[in-house]
């Protein structure tokens, strides 16, 4: 198998003034296709950060990150942006549906950003998917959270990603909605055979992922198979 995404001696370091603050300190790993991890440490451990470098949102300080073969740290901006689009799906824990969008609309835009033609029906066929065809004419503020993470979801998956990052993708539902929504998440990943990069700090959702890379102060201190 391939590597989709490889990470080597990756660091992030901010500086104010005299101080410096080491975030992710020399980090290597890398994740075949079609396979689920989860980066798991407490507050400030630097799995968002790491999230973040990983999808190419934000530049390293050292070290590289490879997607699909692609290295991240010369493109420009709009160059990274351009890989995001064609290969990367993200699901967030704030859910960041645009709310003057309703539920069918926020699932187009990734596709309508690609260029592609019939997507109200691509998108119709994604909020059946996850149970809201009835709900499709709907504001996100109309929508409960588990409604909105699952909006989210199908987002995710419109434009057919190669790899899909979550940050904390159940952290702002109750426990009956994430248990809903984790079903549902690794049940679309299943079918679609996506590369799924998860960042929790729920231990029982870390344990149905394949793999767990734990971070402490920015150093994985473990990385284990499951």
């Amino acid at each position: 198998m391939s590597s989709i995404l490889a990470v080597n001696d990756l660091s992030k370091i901010y500086k104010s003034g005299d101080h410096t603050l080491t975030v992710l300190d020399k980090v290597n790993f890398a994740i075949e296709k079609g396979t689920t991890l989860s980066i798991v440490g407490s507050s400030g451990s630097g799995k968002t950060t790491l999230l973040g470098l990983c999808a190419g949102l934000d530049r390293a300080t050292a070290g590289s990150v490879a997607l699909n073969g692609i290295t991240l740290d010369t493109l420009s901006e709009d160059k990274r942006a351009a890989v995001r689009n064609q290969y990367v799906g993200f699901i967030f824990q704030n859910f960041q549906l645009l709310p003057t969008l309703t539920a069918l609309e926020n699932v187009m835009v990734p596709l309508e950003l690609r260029g592609e033609k019939n997507t109200k029906k691509s998108a119709m066929e994604l909020l059946s998917k996850v149970g809201l065809a009835e709900r499709y004419d709907h504001y996100p503020t109309q929508l409960s959270g588990g409604e909105q993470q699952r909006v989210c979801i199908a987002r995710a998956f419109s434009n057919k990603p190669l790899i899909l990052f979550a940050d904390e993708p159940t952290g702002n539902l109750d426990n009956e909605t994430s248990e809903k929504v984790q079903q549902l998440l690794f049940e679309l990943n299943k079918e679609a055979g996506t590369t799924l990069v998860l960042v929790t700090h729920d231990l029982e959702l870390a344990k149905k992922t394949q793999r767990i890379i734990r971070l402490k102060g920015g150093v994985v201190i473990a990385d284990q198979s499951q």
